[in-house]
């Protein structure tokens, strides 16, 4: 009876055993399908640049999430080929049946994805919202939910998956981003005091340097309102900040650009003016061209180009594409200052990347070689372009810790209130007793005779009113084109990082399609007519076009100058940081991809 009695107890666990073991082997064999538009890496790439918009708009740290993100998602690619090189994880397995490795890689990327994107976005702005996008494309892609470490095979697609996203989070701990101090670094202290952006009184120390803004309110341009009134300088440190080509400085300087124009020089007061200038015509009537017919071509740094004579693709002339002058300068400068939906100047590139339109058979990497499937297209794009900006984030910022050089809302009232604006007439004018009377173009500022007046944007209407509204404003109240609760973002100026991310992205998307052209000669983007924030407009649809990449990237970098927050020396040598920053970035992808 005791044996009949061991022999089922023996039985009876044996089979709980044998069950146990079936449900963790099946758990632990989930297998994730790419289903929906486009590859798996471009959903997780999607996903991100969602998460990207609901959060505080730091592009410096938005640019390392997009890279080491694409990084990891190159690694769990890359582990499955023999030829390529892993990133964070470099090491090889093999799987012979071809759809077997669409499984694996498709899940390996997808665990490795989420658990990456899930503790970078968990506590950041909008983190319940992001988090569930992140839960729901998992459970699209994989049909159940994922064993833990503990219970999956070793070398398993979902092990891999695992070991990729903890070497990215290790990585991230001490790479010099500060990630577990909310990247926050406490150590720099403006020399200027701030700078109260609704009176006249400018108090400024030391005319070269950055001085903080104080706003009765802060609201970012994807509408996160701060607690604090005035600004705290954003991302000093990421100068150290670890790189994917970019060589580490121990000064914080991977890159110098050489100094800007200082405050003594008629440089200096020019640049000033010509910001004043720009804003003057943010009301402008006159019907420009604004297709690549005439615009783009730029040798690097400059804007002397004089457009493209052909289509290389058609070998036809651009047809020519019209705007008045103030709906084609706002819109460049409300299209680029985020990207269209506030996804930051990095993301504005993925989200052009994504919607370019390769034909199949021309999916080959660098323009050249066999045409590659749309996962391995995706993967190695990825790695090259956020390499590329996560870099120019490093470079840009280390410029900017390095001269903390002052913005144009500083310069231009600074200036004034000394007497030392350039005087211009019909733009930049001293108010004398005359141009004050009734009836006279300083009729409004006849309580400031003596003081400098300039033909500028009048700054936003609440409610918006017309377009029309640029006139003659004290110049020590002067305001940018951007909302009046933003109006300058809270770091300095030079270099220009819209200037550094797009020319680096147009550098790598150059090199990686093998043509400097967008697909068909030319890239477009339609802005509605009405559908401006900072006050109304556009009065008709404008349609961006661009012939090249450097073409959409260098108009980037005029879109500063346009909404007031730069001077010609962040955006020109931002440019020319951006192509050091992107050939380097292609360089060093290739080596990964080899």
């Amino acid at each position: 009876m005791r044996r009949r009695v061991g022999y089922i107890l023996t039985a009876l666990l044996l089979l709980i055993t044998f069950s146990a073991c079936s449900g963790r082997n099946d758990q632990a064999q989930v297998v994730c399908q790419s289903t929906g538009e486009g590859s798996v890496a471009k959903q997780w790439n999607t996903a991100l640049l969602a998460a990207i918009r609901r959060d505080f708009p730091a592009p410096t740290v938005h640019a390392r999430n997009l890279f080491h993100t694409s990084a990891a998602m190159w690694d769990a690619w890359a582990i499955y080929e023999p030829n390529a090189t892993g990133y964070f994880v470099d090491r090889k397995l093999a799987v012979t049946d071809e759809a077997d490795l669409d499984d694996a890689r498709t899940t390996a990327i997808s665990v490795a994805a989420h658990a990456v994107l899930t503790h970078r976005y968990a506590m950041a702005a909008g983190g319940d919202a992001s988090v569930a996008d992140f839960d729901g494309l998992l459970a699209t892609l994989c049909g159940s939910a994922l064993p833990s470490e503990a219970e999956v095979v070793a070398d398993s697609p979902i092990a891999v998956g695992y070991e990729i996203a903890n070497a990215v989070l290790d990585f991230g701990r001490s790479d010099g981003a500060l990630e577990q101090s909310a990247y926050l670094d406490f150590s720099y202290s403006p020399a200027n005091p701030p700078l109260v952006v609704a009176d006249d009184w400018v108090p400024m120390t030391d005319p070269n340097r950055w001085q903080p803004l104080a706003l009765e309110v802060q609201i970012t341009q994807n509408d996160i309102e701060l607690p604090a009134a005035t600004q705290t300088y954003v991302g000093p440190h990421w100068g150290r900040v670890k790189g994917f080509a970019l060589e580490a400085a121990a000064d914080g300087l991977p890159i110098d650009p050489g100094p800007p124009p200082l405050a003594d020089s008629p440089e200096f007061a020019e640049a000033a003016l010509e910001v004043v200038r720009r804003s003057s015509l943010l009301a402008s009537d006159t019907v420009i061209d604004i297709g690549p017919d005439v615009l783009g071509n730029n040798p690097l740094g400059t804007d002397d180009g004089d457009g493209h004579p052909n289509n290389p693709v058609t070998d036809a002339p651009y047809d020519p594409v019209t705007a008045t002058e103030a709906d084609f300068y706002r819109v460049l400068a409300e299209f680029w200052a985020d990207g269209p939906d506030s996804e930051t100047p990095p993301g504005h590139w993925n989200t052009l990347a994504n919607d370019l339109d390769i034909a199949e058979a021309n999916r080959k990497i660098g323009g050249t070689g066999p045409v590659v499937d749309e996962l391995e297209w995706d993967v190695k794009l990825y790695l090259a372009l956020n390499g590329a900006t996560h870099d120019a984030a490093i470079a840009g910022w280390g410029s900017k810790a390095a001269y903390d050089y002052v913005r144009p809302i500083s310069m231009i009232r600074h200036l004034a209130s000394i007497g030392a604006l350039p005087l211009e007439p019909g733009l930049s004018e001293v108010i004398t007793t005359e141009s004050s009377a009734t009836g006279q173009r300083h009729e409004a500022l006849a309580d400031h005779v003596g003081e400098i007046a300039i033909f500028s944007w009048l700054g936003s209407q609440d409610p918006p009113g017309n377009s029309q509204t640029v006139g003659w404003v004290l110049a020590t109240r002067w305001l940018p084109y951007q909302r009046d609760t933003f109006v300058t973002p809270a770091f300095a100026g030079y270099v220009s990082g819209h200037s550094v991310f797009s020319r680096a992205a147009a550098e790598i998307l150059t090199s990686f399609t093998g043509s400097a052209y967008f697909p068909g000669g030319f890239g477009s983007w339609t802005i509605e007519a009405g559908s401006l924030d900072f006050e109304t407009g556009p009065t008709a649809d404008v349609e961006l076009h661009w012939a090249t990449y450097f073409d959409a990237a260098d108009q980037a970098g005029q879109s500063r100058l346009w909404g007031g927050i730069h001077v010609p020396v962040d955006d020109y040598n931002g440019r020319i940081m951006g192509e050091q920053v992107g050939k380097a970035a292609w360089d060093r992808a290739v080596s990964y991809y080899d």
